[in-house]
């Protein structure tokens, strides 16, 4: 159970940081064994809550117990590679010590990487067997499928490890300078989710991996801006509209180390989005996308026939979403396959040869995660937004695509993690009133026990809160043309004055705002701000996700247009609140939001008076290839829609206040979107703000500098909108 020191009943912007964020020492990564008898899960110190363990809960007997101290385990002073700094940053991996494990497939053995190296716990024997120690960094490191191996990238080449006899074998010698083998590039793992160029066959005799040659793409000299030094940093970064990678596939005996290629067409200037093998280990199935991102197809290598064929096509007028739904049943040859052919994600059966079976869910909502499959019970479970879109639940159907029902009870928002066999789940759920609450549940639903109740009693960090701690309202408006929106609405106590007004949001693809979940520090902050005198409101606009491809695709070669026409909608609607005062509205978003701020700003300036634009993206053309051609086209031939969507011919059209922050060795967005602005609006001699932090990436990480960071949001707000109670 949490406790806490805090008795005060002010929340402060320095509290919203205290440990470990008011909302409890939550678990991470909690996964249930294989096996179905153990749950496990990371979770930092009491003095240290970023330092990571690694934990065990124990369902027959119920016991909780450390397995593994990373401190214990350290050797100094933990120093990450620059290939995994950025993997990290990549997959939003926070924290230190144990960040990561991988349980074996029958459920004996634990695989958790740390410090460029890795370690292996049998179960039922002591201590933890580092398996690696080497004075090179390894990085995207794998329990192969039954126990017998490790996989690793090192020196970018592929290796494997016996884990029994300790011999290492290198898979591939080639690689290095431009030359990455097993290696995802950029854009795969930035805008793909494919954080692994290497996959293993089943059976262990075999792995497909790819060879990248990035000498296509541009060289980029960006600066890394640190509070001593500058660092000039060399990289190979696909800009929109210039060369990519250029990828192959090849698939390997790890014992014989015959190698073959597979044939991915003359088009050499294409993504390979996802690999998988079907069960049988005979069959290689591959994800192939065209460059402007509008037909993906599945297909399938043979490895007896050394053949290959095209099981499945999606098209798109604009873009085809990607997933990582697809799943092969073991007891049949057959697999699930996720679509927005109907215009809703949903799933279909298909045969391993490519032919339909049956759509197994339908209607107007989406699915959200294929979550696990019981092929003897004949159920799929799966999250989804089929009674809101506000809230993520917990569904089954049956595998003739009858019987939906829903199994999770609770309101709000929920986080699903099954066993392999489809028996037991985690359930972490929140609301946007009550951090997250972690539990085990049968199939069915029924609760077994809690592993984090999380409730907020006496010994609650939010306790002391609850009197003056504001529930948002939920709500619809619909805009002139006749989409319906979702916001959220936080309101002052006072409702007898006018107050100010700060309108939070992010706006782009992917993205969802306005849910019934717990909001993190962002969502203490709002509440920080309700209690200082604002009205506190977000609105999830066109192009953002969950609604359906119809609801997005209005972005397409267009962005920065029909957000902003919604997002004034929204504040068309607060006008009408007789306790908003209209001539003080203040916008703030970071990144995507940090770009919808400033075309808010640039181009609806008499709804806004002032906006805090964070890491934002100011001309598409500087961002990377598979994000941005993918709504915007290529700028080679849509250059005037890459101007219509940039901010700089809006610019000079500001009226209120601006403050623009972005981190100074931003790698994603890079620093350069900020200075080119500073500059426009100096050249137009147009004043504005600016708070920059030296040696900070995308996400502007610490305690320190977040608490600084939402310091200066706020007295920005509280300078220009002056609140007052």
């Amino acid at each position: 159970m949490l406790s806490s020191a805090l008795h005060a009943k002010e929340l402060t912007i320095e509290r919203i940081f205290d440990s470990p964020s008011l909302d409890g020492n939550a678990p991470r990564n909690l996964q249930v064994s294989p096996d179905g008898q153990r749950v496990t899960f990371l979770k930092g110190k009491q003095e240290d809550y970023d330092q990571l363990d690694l934990w065990e809960y124990h369902i027959k007997s119920g016991e909780t117990r450390m397995l593994f101290d990373s401190a214990s385990l350290a050797q100094g002073q933990e120093e990450l590679s620059d290939e995994e700094k950025a993997r990290r940053e990549r997959m939003r991996l926070q924290g230190s010590g144990i960040v990561s494990y991988q349980w074996s497939s029958d459920g004996t053995a634990l695989l958790f990487p740390m410090g460029g190296d890795v370690f292996y716990h049998k179960l039922g024997q002591p201590g933890a067997k580092q398996l690696l120690n080497t004075d090179a960094f390894e990085t995207d490191i794998k329990l192969s499928p039954k126990g017998n191996y490790i996989s690793y990238i090192r020196d970018q080449n592929l290796f494997v490890k016996n884990i029994a006899t300790g011999k290492e074998t290198a898979i591939t010698t080639e690689g290095g300078g431009n030359i990455k083998f097993g290696m995802a590039e950029f854009v795969a793992q930035e805008e793909m989710s494919r954080m692994t160029g290497y996959w293993w066959s089943p059976d262990e005799k075999f792995i497909a991996f790819t060879r990248v040659d990035e000498s296509p793409v541009d060289v980029i000299t960006r600066s890394e801006i640190y509070a001593d030094s500058i660092k000039m940093i060399e990289q190979r970064y696909p800009g929109a509209g210039t060369p990519n990678v250029e990828i192959s596939l090849a698939i390997q005996g790890v014992d014989s180390g015959e190698r073959t290629w597979i044939d991915l067409g003359k088009d050499k200037d294409i993504y390979l989005a996802r690999g998988k093998w079907m069960p049988s280990s005979a069959v290689f199935t591959y994800q192939w996308q065209t460059r402007d991102q509008q037909q993906l197809e599945l297909r399938a290598y043979d490895l007896s026939t050394q053949t290959q064929q095209v099981l499945i096509q999606e098209h798109s007028d604009t873009w085809v979403n990607l997933n990582d739904d697809l799943t092969f049943l073991n007891n049949t040859k057959q697999f699930i396959w996720a679509s927005e052919r109907d215009g809703f994600k949903h799933l279909y059966l298909y045969n391993n040869d490519g032919s339909l079976v049956t759509q197994l869910t339908s209607g107007k909502w989406v699915v959200d995660e294929l979550e696990a499959i019981d092929e003897n019970a004949g159920l799929i479970y799966f999250t989804g937004r089929k009674d809101t879109p506000l809230e993520r639940h917990l569904y089954n159907v049956s595998l003739n695509g009858e019987h939906t029902q829903r199994i999770s009870t609770e309101t709000g928002f929920h986080s699903i993690n099954f066993a392999g066999d489809g028996s037991i789940y985690i359930d972490s759920v929140s609301t946007a009133n009550h951090p997250p609450q972690v539990s085990l549940h049968k199939a069915d639903g029924e609760q077994i026990t809690w592993l984090e109740e999380n409730a907020i009693d006496e010994s609650h960090p939010l306790y002391t809160y609850q009197d003056s701690w504001v529930k948002p309202e939920f709500g619809t408006l619909t805009t002139e043309d006749g989409a319906e929106l979702y916001y959220r609405l936080y309101k002052p106590e006072n409702l007898e004055k006018k107050h100010p007004v700060i309108v939070y949001l992010y706006g782009g693809p992917h993205a969802q705002v306005v849910t019934n979940s717990w909001g993190g520090n962002r969502g203490l902050l709002m509440e920080y701000w309700v209690s200082q005198g604002y009205v506190v409101f977000s609105i999830d606009n066109r192009g953002s996700n969950y609604r359906g491809k119809a609801f997005e695709d209005p972005i397409y070669k267009k962005m920065g247009t029909v957000e902003v026409d919604d997002q004034v909608a929204g504040v068309k609607f607060l006008r009408t609140l007789p306790y908003v005062d209209s001539d003080r509205i203040g916008v703030h978003g970071h990144s995507y939001g940090g770009y919808m701020t400033l075309m808010t700003m640039f181009k609806a300036g008499d709804y806004f008076a002032a906006g805090v634009s964070g890491a934002p993206v100011t001309d598409w053309r500087l961002y990377d290839t598979h994000y941005t051609e993918r709504y915007m086209g290529n700028p080679n031939t849509d250059d005037d829609a890459y101007t219509a969507s940039s901010v700089f011919p809006y610019a000079k059209d500001l009226k209120g206040d601006l403050l623009i922050y972005h981190g100074m060795a931003d790698d994603n967005v890079l620093f350069t979107h900020s200075t080119k602005l500073y500059k426009h609006l100096q050249d137009l001699a147009i004043p504005f703000d600016t708070m920059d932090y030296p040696g900070k990436k995308h996400s502007i990480r610490g305690k320190q500098t977040g608490i600084h960071l939402y310091k200066t949001i706020t007295r920005f707000f509280d300078r220009t909108l002056h609140p007052t109670n």
